[in-house]
């Protein structure tokens, strides 16, 4: 891990942005938070870049520009572009599959006359290939425990990581509601402006609408996101923030807000397809966004059975992704995944039976194993009555798998 690769690769391309650049780091959130900041400034007429990553089902999902995907044509002259700075260097550095598909998405924003670009941070931040690039305008949404092996086993040390992505001088904007204390002070440190919820700005709400508050500015009134969740609120809040603390150099009106907050679309983040059996699709991946599922999955209202589409990475804090919804689901389709990262269902299914569910046995029984996300989405089809739901969860996989077969089915 390191920058000094991509910055020669970097250099080599000439890249550089002519407009305001906002990258998002985070534990969670990540994607919501992107998914607000395009669609209010799209609403406000502004030419946007947006490239967020893990892909679902087509890479061309992490390059779009004004709200629609790129072109395979496009991508691929990017990509020799960068591969042919790359070769031109004495001691042609190897980049990773990240490194290399974040430069050339960043290359085709660069080339593509727009106004403000949003990056997302793949992992951490100091050391994540997004950031070769200054942000005017950093935020960082949340702060939990994952990929602790890279990033630390604490708070405070993830949160100094995310931080790395803040630049002297600019705008830092921390959506966490008990951010550590190691990214206030390195904030400073920097001379940042920083904003943090519940001192620079903060929010309140009741069931019908929220209103926002910070730095001498209030909006009341506005429709909740149609994003759904427990956090989305949290996510929408700094997004508003970075959109005040941005204001001179990108103005957006009320009215842009609300309708960015309406028309905004991102598939496997708490989505709920219409139709019977309730079918939930959400990437939640480790403990927090567990937790936050289970938040959500509790508000919906009465189902008599929930059955689970489950498959996860080997890496994560399994048991920690399964406690905030064991009484919740009532069925477990443990699945493996096409990636050798992945647990396997079998090793998910002992994983639960040690937290005390129980094998299936005949039909009232707990956890059943599969070799796809698509066969245990069929068994739970076909055993969820119409008042049931279906949660897919663990792993961008997991929910892709899904999404694909669903796609499939729909053809």
């Amino acid at each position: 891990m390191g920058l000094e690769r991509i910055g020669r690769v970097k250099a080599a391309l000439g890249l550089h942005f002519d407009c305001p650049v906002i990258t998002v780091s985070g534990t969670n959130g990540k994607g919501s938070t992107c998914a607000y900041l395009e669609s209010i400034l799209i609403s406000s007429g502004y030419r946007v870049g947006c490239h967020m990553s893990p892909h679902l089902l087509k890479f061309n999902e992490r390059a779009k520009v004004n709200g629609e995907e790129v072109s395979d044509a496009l991508l691929l002259e990017h990509f020799t572009a960068v591969e042919n700075a790359r070769l031109s260097l004495l001691d042609a550095p190897t980049l990773t599959y990240f490194e290399f598909t974040t430069l050339a998405i960043m290359h085709l924003f660069a080339k593509a006359q727009l106004d403000v670009v949003v990056l997302e941070v793949g992992m951490g931040g100091r050391l994540d290939a997004v950031n070769i690039v200054d942000a005017d305008c950093a935020i960082v949404t949340s702060i939990d425990i994952d990929h602790a092996d890279f990033l630390g086993g604490t708070r405070e040390a993830i949160a100094l990581e995310k931080a790395g992505i803040f630049r002297a001088g600019q705008i830092a904007i921390c959506g966490d509601p008990v951010p550590p204390q190691t990214l206030i002070d390195y904030a400073e440190k920097l001379g940042c402006d920083l904003w943090l919820q519940g001192r620079d700005y903060n929010f309140q709400g009741d069931k019908q609408q929220w209103g926002w508050a910070g730095r001498k500015k209030r909006f009341s009134g506005l429709g909740y996101p149609a994003l759904r969740g427990a956090n989305q609120i949290l996510n929408a809040s700094a997004v508003i923030a970075a959109l005040m603390a941005l204001h001179q150099r990108l103005p957006v009106s009320a009215q842009d807000i609300r309708n960015g907050f309406a028309m905004v679309e991102l598939p496997g983040r708490f989505q709920v397809l219409p139709g019977q059996p309730t079918v939930v699709l959400d990437v939640a991946h480790n403990p927090h966004a567990a937790s936050t599922l289970a938040q959500s999955l509790e508000r919906m209202g009465y189902h008599p059975y929930t059955y689970a589409v489950f498959g996860a990475m080997a890496d994560k804090d399994l048991e920690g992704v399964m406690k905030p919804l064991l009484n919740i689901v009532d069925f477990w389709f443990c699945t493996d995944l096409p990636t050798p990262r992945a647990a396997s269902a079998h090793d998910l299914a002992t994983k639960l039976q040690n937290l005390g569910v129980a094998l299936k046995n005949g039909d009232d029984g707990g956890i059943e194993i599969f070799s796809d996300p698509a066969a245990a989405y069929q068994k739970a089809l076909s055993k969820a009555g119409e008042g049931d739901r279906i949660v897919t969860f663990g792993s961008f996989y997991t929910v892709a798998g899904v999404m694909a077969y669903r796609t499939n089915q729909a053809h």
